[in-house]
């Protein structure tokens, strides 16, 4: 059995399990979750109608697909990037499909990481758990850079030790964040191309809820802010993005990463052995997803009208706002519960059947600090109606003296 197993945490959502295992939820109310961040909204039906067509049409699941992916979805990739964000790339060199963000963010690490070399992978505190689990399999060890809530959740990364970057191998950075919803300014990225500059660091950019966002502005890529400081060839930076939350089908499993044509040569090569080719039905529904703006917009619509609503009534009770993107609220439980995410997680389904995710769980203890305690994580993902409920039931549960 490979011993770096051991070194894993339980997911979140196992922790979760283990939490509410000795709770009874309240039957009087139907269950809520706002605990899993999974998109709830309708898959679009011309979607599902191109892959449909794909699987009945030639050669339909009759083929072995290309690791590469087709020339065709590459291309419509490439065409996305450059109507989103402004940037030209290469789609043969610069863009590879992959299975999702989730699996391409994992086994990049496996990519680019010596294993003999013990290397230092940074990352945010709180942040998505796979970049810890993907850090240590590779033979890693992470290194957590905290964020500050007085400056909109943005990460400190001068407190992270010039010591720490000259190990650095990788680094993961999450813009719009999760679970605070934060998105990097041009600013910081400057200092994260500097550093990458100045260590020899790859940057990987998880982009994943980049089209879900609450002002007029569209959140900046990495790709985008290497473009305006002048950074042609994007070195050392590979951004990952997926359909999951664009488009309404995490079933579909479909994604891309783009940059660095230096580092997605060897990504393909490792991918080529992992055995991670997308499915030919999956491509041809992802070109249709990718080249249509029309359902992301009606989306986003659909998040900004659900956040408008419940926001303001979830403030009335919690430290917590509207955040700049992405479709969780990332709330401060006060003095409620004795300050403890925990407890309040355990009352609150006890009491009024609500699923939340305590904040603790979404981070690590770093520098006598967890900077995620003391705080729940809210995913609005589910109809508005549901989540208004959701929002009624905290307000009560805090009213009634939490």
């Amino acid at each position: 059995m490979n011993p770096l197993l051991s070194q894993l945490q339980p997911y979140p959502f196992e922790r979760l399990r283990q939490l509410f295992a000795s709770v009874t939820p309240n039957p009087a109310y139907k269950p809520i979750s706002l605990g899993i961040g999974e998109p709830k909204h309708a898959t679009p039906p011309f979607i599902q109608q191109a892959l449909s067509k794909a699987t009945l049409g030639q050669p339909g699941l009759a083929g072995y697909p290309a690791t590469a992916g087709e020339p065709a979805l590459r291309q419509a990739c490439a065409n996305w990037l450059e109507r989103r964000y402004g940037v030209v790339l290469d789609a043969a060199t610069q863009v590879l499909p992959v299975n999702g963000s989730r699996e391409a963010l994992f086994a990049f690490a496996q990519t680019v990481i010596d294993p003999s070399a013990q290397s230092t992978v940074v990352c945010s505190n709180p942040f998505y758990q796979i970049y810890e689990g993907a850090t240590l399999l590779a033979g890693a060890t992470p290194y957590f850079a905290p964020s500050v809530p007085e400056r909109n959740f943005a990460i400190d990364w001068d407190s992270v030790p010039a010591s720490v970057w000259q190990n650095t191998r990788l680094m993961y950075v999450c813009s719009p964040g999760n679970p605070t919803g934060a998105v990097m300014p041009l600013d910081e990225w400057r200092k994260l191309f500097e550093i990458s500059d100045r260590y020899n660091i790859i940057i990987a950019s998880d982009e994943c809820y980049s089209e879900i966002y609450f002002g007029d502005q569209a959140p900046l890529g990495a790709l985008q802010a290497a473009q305006q400081l002048g950074r042609d060839g994007y070195k050392n930076l590979l951004m990952f993005t997926s359909l999951s939350k664009r488009s309404s089908v995490p079933g579909l499993r479909s994604g891309f990463v783009a940059g660095d044509a230096d580092l997605i040569k060897p990504f393909l090569l490792y991918r080529t052995y992992h055995g991670s080719a997308m499915s030919p039905v999956i491509q041809a529904a992802s070109i249709a997803a990718w080249g249509d703006e029309a359902h992301v917009i009606e989306n986003r619509r659909l998040y900004c009208d659900k956040f408008a609503k419940i926001t303001p009534m979830l403030s009335q009770v919690l430290d917590v706002k509207l955040p700049d993107a992405a479709f969780y609220l990332w709330a401060h439980v006060g003095k409620h519960c004795g300050g403890s995410d925990t407890l309040f997680a355990q009352r609150l389904l006890e009491q009024y059947n609500v699923t939340v995710l305590p904040g603790s769980y979404l981070a690590r203890e770093a520098h006598g600090h967890n900077p995620g305690a003391g705080r729940i994580r809210m995913a609005l993902v589910a109809e508005t109606a549901q989540c208004q409920e959701a929002a009624l039931r905290i307000q009560a549960f805090i009213q009634g003296g939490a």
